[in-house]
Formats: C-alpha cells, sequence, structure tokens
C-alpha cells in the first residue's frame, strides 16, 4: 500500500483534491489530524497559494472534558472540523484516510508550560519540544489518539515524533549553524536535562556533556597575532572531536542510552495500548529509526516493536545511506509486519520520474514494501505527474 500525505486545508475548499489524490496512484492518505507550525504553499487552492499555520493545532473539534491539563489548540486558518471534512472527501473517492499525529513536537504547549519542554546540558529550553518524560505530556499524547480514533475514527494511525525532539529543528530564522556543531555535537544538545529527566542520568553525566560540546570554543583560534614557542602544550587525543556520541560520554554512554530509548519505548507502549483499547482494528504505524540515539519526528526503535503493524523509516537523504537504516528497520520488524519508506518528492529530489523509480527501486531492495510520499499537497503538478509515473515505473 502507498500512502500519500496532506493536510486538511489542502482539500477543504478545493472540490478537486479528491480526485487529484485518487489519480496518484495511491491506496491511502495520511492527513495530518495533530500538527506543527509551519507556512506551506497551496498550490492548488482556489483560495490561496500560500498558508501561514502560526501554531500548532488539532484539526478535529476540541472536546474539553476530554484534556486534563494540556488541550491542543484550535486553527483559525481552516475550520474546526477541517480532518472530518477532507476525511469524508478523501473516503468518498475510495482513498483510506490514515490519521497523521505528530505528539511531541509542539512549540504551543511548550511555550505555555516550560517545565515541560526539552532543556539541554546547559538549561536551554527548546519550547517546541515537549519531554516524554514528564507524566503530564505522556497523558496528553494519550488523549490525543484516543480523540483521533474516537471522533475521527480513521482507518489508520501513524504516529510521528513518538519520543523526545532533539536540537534540530527548522524554527523562525534559525541562526545556529555557524556555530559548526557536529552531528555527535547535535546529539549531545539533543539530550534533555529536565527536572524529570536530569535525576535519571548519571551524576557526572551534565559535565560531560557541557565539556564535550565547549571543547571547541575552549580552543578557539589565538586572533591576538601571538607565536606559538616551544613551551604552549600541543594538542593531545582528548582535545580532539569526538566521532560517536559514546566516545563523548565516555563510561557513561551506555546507562545513558538505556535511559533515553526507555522514554520513547514508554510511551509508545502506552500509546499503543491506548490505542488497542479504543479501536483495536485499527492499524499502527510508527515513525521509526533504528539508531538509538535518534531525536526528532522518527523516534529511536533500536529493538523493534511488534505490537506496530508499519514501521516507517525516513529516506530524505542519499538514498544509500537511507537503505541502510531501511534494512536495520526491516531486520527488526516482525513477520507480516511492513517496513514503509517515507520518501521526498520535493526539493532537492529531482521531479524526473525514472530517477524517482531507481530511487524507489533501491527502497524496496532494502526492504520497503510501501512508500509513504511527501507532500501531495505542497508538490508541484510537474513533481506530482513525475511522482505517479515513478510508481507504475518502479517495479
Amino acid at each position: 500500500m502507498n500512502v500519500a500525505y496532506l493536510y486538511p486545508w489542502d482539500v477543504v475548499g478545493d472540490p478537486s483534491a479528491p480526485s487529484r489524490l485518487a489519480d496518484l496512484g495511491v491506496q491511502a492518505v495520511a492527513l495530518a489530524a495533530s500538527y506543527h507550525s509551519t507556512r506551506a504553499a497551496t498550490p492548488y487552492h482556489p483560495a490561496h497559494r500560500v498558508l501561514d499555520v502560526p501554531y500548532p493545532a488539532f484539526y478535529l473539534p476540541v472536546r474539553p472534558s476530554s484534556w486534563s491539563r494540556l488541550v491542543p489548540a484550535t486553527p483559525t486558518w481552516t475550520p474546526a472540523d477541517a480532518y472530518l471534512q477532507a476525511r469524508d472527501a478523501l473516503k468518498a473517492a475510495g482513498l483510506q484516510v490514515h490519521a497523521w499525529t505528530v505528539l511531541t513536537h509542539n512549540s504551543h504547549l511548550g511555550k505555555a508550560n516550560p517545565d515541560l519542554a526539552v532543556r539541554n546540558a546547559f538549561g536551554d529550553p527548546y519550547p517546541y519540544a515537549l519531554c516524554p518524560a514528564q507524566e503530564d505530556v505522556i497523558e496528553y499524547c494519550e488523549h490525543l489518539v484516543q480523540e483521533i480514533l474516537e471522533v475521527g475514527e480513521p482507518d489508520g494511525l501513524i504516529l510521528e515524533a513518538c519520543g523526545p525532539m532533539g536540537f534540530g529543528h527548522q524554527s523562525v530564522h534559525e541562526k545556529t549553524s555557524g556555530a559548526d556543531w557536529t552531528p555527535v555535537d547535535n546529539d549531545l544538545l539533543s539530550l534533555c536535562f529536565c527536572t524529570s529527566c536530569a535525576p535519571r542520568y548519571p551524576e557526572e553525566t551534565r559535565t560531560a556533556v557541557r565539556t564535550a560540546i565547549d571543547r571547541a570554543t575552549n580552543q578557539a583560534p589565538d586572533t591576538s597575532g601571538h607565536t606559538p614557542n616551544t613551551t604552549d602544550r600541543a594538542p593531545n587525543a582528548a582535545d580532539q572531536a569526538p566521532s560517536t556520541i559514546e566516545d563523548a560520554l565516555g563510561t557513561l554512554a551506555d546507562e545513558v542510552r538505556t535511559i533515553r530509548v526507555a522514554l520513547s519505548t514508554t510511551l509508545r507502549q502506552r500509546l499503543i495500548a491506548t490505542a488497542r483499547s479504543t479501536a483495536p482494528d485499527v492499524p499502527i504505524t510508527l515513525h521509526a529509526n533504528p539508531d538509538p540515539w535518534a531525536a526528532g519526528a522518527f523516534a529511536p526503535l533500536p529493538s523493534g516493536e511488534p505490537a506496530a503493524d508499519v514501521l516507517v523509516a525516513n529516506c530524505w537523504g542519499d538514498p544509500a545511506t537511507d537503505a541502510i537504516r531501511l534494512t536495520r528497520l526491516k531486520e527488526l520488524s516482525t513477520p507480516g509486519q511492513r517496513v514503509g519508506a517515507y520518501v521526498l518528492a520535493l526539493p532537492p529530489r529531482s521531479a524526473d520520474p525514472d530517477t524517482l523509480a531507481d530511487q524507489l527501486r533501491t527502497y524496496a531492495k532494502a526492504g520497503a514494501s510501501e512508500f509513504h510520499l511527501y507532500h501531495a499537497g505542497l508538490a508541484s503538478p510537474q513533481r506530482l505527474a513525475a511522482l505517479s509515473q515513478a510508481l507504475r515505473l518502479y517495479p
């Protein structure tokens, strides 16, 4: 089964959207039921071409009695029941509708509840990231899943950000690249030290992370014109940038990794239990990453999850690297469990159908049995046509 990702506003107000999606060659649509802020192109909509979504919102009617401390926001840029309207229109065109559910990525709730946001080793908050170590966050995610299944009645449930968000984030006028932090530094800056996380780690963890991050600053080039002499200390191995997060944390790595993975595992298992008790027959898809240090939309899943129906890996980078990640996820899957490739149909990907078909073949060879296509509302007509042709060409 192939799945096209879509926002409710791509359908509501555009009568041509359902048939356009049906002609794409997919069997299902991943329709956002809960989604973060964004600025989206709407190249097909009869009423607008760009839509500004200033805060994360819930695209189903918010029933106040169904929530506790954390209550999702209602959109003002589309009807409060936009998910339901879009769902009905898509199903009338013969498409399944799966509820695309973004969990811990929510700047609206993080800003309003800073004690529940991820904080790095320096105490800096990430307002867009709700920490899954916090019980209030877990309960919010449980309510989110239950409401989507009860009110939205989807044909499937897709869980994104089912674990901790990390340092990497496309924020308003993001200005972090000049620090030249390495991928390992990004992993270290993704470790949460909020009031719930910090006590779980070994005592020395915060200091180890801060020291590793600041090593480059402490060894900044001398711009004073000083000429080193024979008494200046030569760099040693401890000065060098660690090549892995395990190198950076040393003997602390195993325990910290176990704690981090457990946070995602607890959230995932509680949400699956909620989903199964609410709608036992609705299939569950996880956006997952076999890397135990992963943070973000694709949560760490180093040991697999037999209770899910589909495991989907991100395939937005180099196809060869993506294929390695897919292969690992396939190895973690159980008999009968499907593995999907989350395929980018936007720049910098080519709009050439033959090139796209080659990429699909690479992903299929690595273990993908279905393709999750991002994004059918953002892609130009030329890109949608190329994607449709690629789906027919790749076998």
